[in-house]
Formats: C-alpha cells, sequence, structure tokens
C-alpha cells in the first residue's frame, strides 16, 4: 500500500519505461513525490524480462537514431548514471553489431538512404555489396542479396534485467516508492486526472499521471473511455544448436525474408514474426513451436547452409507492446489531459530506447518541455491527426 496519499507523480508500469522515467525524475527533481505501481513486481509477464536486449543505430527515421546514440552512451557507462548503491556496474555489452540483409531495389535505396543519415548523427553504418558481404561472412549465403548495411559500432545486446533493475534501484535509492499494486481507476475534474485508483481500494491524488504500462497501456486508457493503438503481440524466440555453423562473433543479423538471427555463445537465438500475427490474449506465453519447423528453419537454412543440421534446446515467449498505427513508439503529453504523459507501443525495439525516453518524460513533466533530445515527433498528435510517423526498420 502507499505510504502516502498524496503524490505529485503516480507511473502506471515499474519495468523499464516506468522505472527509467522514476530514475529520471528522481534525479532531476529529487523533492518530487513519486508513486511507481507494478501489478507484476516479479516481471513474470512483462516485455522487458523476455526482450533478446539489443542495440542498434540503424533506424530509418533521425529522431530513433539519436535516441539509441543516448541510449548506447547510457548502456556503456551505466554506474556513472546511476551512482554508488543501484548495484549494476556493467551491463556486459557484447558488441557484435547489427546486419540488415536487402534483397530487392528499392529497400536497398531505402537503406543506402538510411545509412547517409545515420552516419551524419555520430553511427558507424558500412554498405556491403553481396561480393562484400561474402568476404565478410563467407558462411552466408547471398546469391539473392542486393546490400546490406553493417553497423560497426555501438551495436550489440546487453543484460536486460540488468538495465531495468540499475534503474529501479536508484530510483527508490533517491526516494521512490514502488508498490504492488494494479490500477482499476483514474477520477478525473474535467481535463485533470486528480486520483488514482487501485484493486486495494486505496486511492492517492496525483499531480501527474505516466502511463507506462506497457502491453496494457490500451486498458489504462479504456479508464479514461480512450481507444488507443497498442496491444500485446506474441513473439516466439528459440535458442538453436547448429554444429555446422558455430559463429559466436557473428552479428545479429535481419533478414528481408522476416526472421532475426543472433550468436548466444556457440549456440543462436532466433525469431520471426509469426504468419497470423495478431492481439495476443495476455496470458499466452505459450512457445508457438510449429513456427520453427513449419516458417523459421527453412528461411534459415536458404540464408546459413550450415543450418542443415539443426536442434532447438529450449523457446520462450514473450509480448511486443505493439503500436497498431504505426509501430513507432507514443510519447509526451496527452492532448485531452493536462497532466497524463505517455510512453508506450515501442513494437519491440523499446528496452534499447528507455534511457532517453525516461528522460524526455521525465523533462516534459519538471519543466513543460523537452530539453535534451526533441521526441515531439512521436507525440500522440499524429495518432489523432492520423499521420502516421512511419519507422521501416521494425525487427
Amino acid at each position: 500500500m502507499p505510504q502516502e496519499n498524496s503524490y505529485d507523480v503516480v507511473i502506471v508500469g515499474g519495468a523499464v519505461m516506468g522505472s527509467s522515467v522514476a530514475f529520471w525524475l528522481s534525479s532531476m527533481a529529487p523533492d518530487l513525490r513519486v508513486l511507481v505501481a507494478e501489478q507484476d513486481p516479479g516481471y513474470s509477464k512483462s516485455s522487458t524480462a523476455f526482450s533478446v536486449a539489443s542495440i542498434r543505430q540503424q533506424f530509418t527515421t533521425e529522431v530513433n537514431v539519436r535516441i539509441s546514440r543516448f541510449g548506447i552512451k547510457f548502456i556503456r557507462n551505466i554506474s556513472e548514471y546511476l551512482g554508488q548503491g543501484a548495484g549494476i556496474d556493467s551491463l556486459g555489452f557484447k558488441e557484435n553489431g547489427y546486419l540488415f540483409l536487402s534483397g530487392n531495389d528499392t529497400s536497398a535505396t531505402e537503406m543506402r538512404k538510411a545509412c547517409a543519415m545515420q552516419n551524419s548523427l555520430g553511427a558507424k553504418t558500412r554498405l556491403l555489396n553481396a561480393k562484400e558481404l561474402n568476404a565478410r561472412f563467407g558462411w552466408l549465403n547471398v546469391d539473392d542479396i542486393h546490400l546490406a548495411s553493417l553497423g560497426m559500432a555501438d551495436e550489440g545486446w546487453f543484460d536486460n534485467m540488468g538495465l531495468l533493475n540499475g534503474l529501479k534501484n536508484a530510483a527508490r535509492l533517491r526516494g521512490v516508492e514502488y508498490v504492488s499494486e494494479k490500477v482499476v481507476g483514474l477520477h478525473t475534474d474535467k481535463d485533470f486526472l486528480t486520483e488514482v485508483i487501485f484493486s486495494s481500494g486505496h486511492r492517492v491524488s496525483c499531480g501527474a499521471v505516466v502511463n507506462a504500462a506497457g502491453t496494457s497501456a490500451s486498458k489504462i486508457m479504456q479508464l479514461l473511455g480512450e481507444d488507443y493503438p497498442v496491444e500485446p503481440r506474441k513473439r516466439t524466440v528459440f535458442l538453436l544448436d547448429a554444429p555446422n555453423a558455430v559463429h559466436p562473433d557473428a552479428p545479429l543479423m535481419v533478414c528481408h525474408s522476416g526472421f532475426y538471427l543472433r550468436p548466444e555463445n556457440k549456440h543462436w537465438i532466433s525469431a520471426i514474426v509469426p504468419e497470423d500475427d495478431k492481439k495476443a490474449d495476455q496470458d499466452d506465453f505459450s512457445p508457438d513451436l510449429n513456427i520453427f519447423e513449419d516458417i523459421l528453419w527453412p528461411k534459415l537454412y536458404a540464408r546459413i547452409p550450415g543450418f542443415d543440421a539443426v536442434k532447438v534446446i529450449s523457446a520462450w515467449a514473450g509480448h511486443y507492446a505493439f503500436n497498431t498505427f504505426d509501430q513507432n513508439a507514443i510519447l509526451g503529453a496527452h492532448p485531452n489531459w493536462q497532466n497524463l504523459y505517455l510512453i508506450n507501443g515501442f513494437s519491440g525495439h523499446g528496452l534499447q530506447q528507455a534511457p532517453a525516453v525516461g528522460r524526455g518524460i521525465a523533462e516534459l513533466i519538471v519543466t513543460g518541455a523537452y530539453q535534451t533530445l526533441d521526441l515531439s515527433d512521436l507525440s500522440f498528435d499524429r495518432v489523432l491527426e492520423n499521420t502516421p510517423f512511419s519507422e521501416l526498420a521494425i525487427v
């Protein structure tokens, strides 16, 4: 139960997004009373917990590249940002890079354009033709590749729960309160949220509310009578043993045929978007094992001949907080509610974006404007105005 009956900020959702906002608020305005309500304190159904935890600079919109430029700085220097006592000295960043493969002239043109933009912002993206790709990664079948882009620095994967726990620990050290509560109501007065109501019956008054509820973000908006284009989408991830294809220094590869693959020591992690991709049941975390033999394995073998022999060691399923409107994050102040802030709909690339977007939401709350990075392209206004801001590099 909350210790107080009144808080300056109530954050609904305490996984990586909510904890990032809480951390930055506690750093920028330590006198604020901040409450984080997390109904799943063990994070047993959190997108954060099931993430393969990677970061890349290879996006097709400037704002996403800028977000990741700060993200990699934060990941590399996490102990400096969090300070003493957070218990996280390193996130074990594995800097193998990302490799995107293009299979036609249209996507190759987009890749060239994106590469130029990424490099102008400080990324280290390099374009490779099929011959160059074969010379660097001779174990790949490149017969159908028109172009590839490889991140030469600042891309790879890291400890997902280390990031979450570090942010949470640092926020709590600075006085942020976490409670295991489910939000079931939001009391309003005209266009102002005045109270947050919990399933326990407890109520707290609030100066501001942050919707950081992940795959449950739409349920929070429904409490205000609003539709919201964020829903859970299930993704099954496979841990694979392919003894004829052991390449522990390989990059995370995103193939134009729809799958991604990265090494995990001497094994591989891989996933693909299901053909019948649709809204998932909130409690459905059963891996779709048939996807591997029916869909994924043929594509893996076509790309990497060494996958002629392969064994599924294990599999798990997690949920994306999927933005059905344009697969980009929804961030910032809600235009219809004076004191409601949104940080939702990351569609699979949220973990790497958490440091920058959490900072941005904290800046809005504390100062009324973005201070370090303009995130206004990702505002909810675009949804209300039906003007998508699409990110082409969705994995």
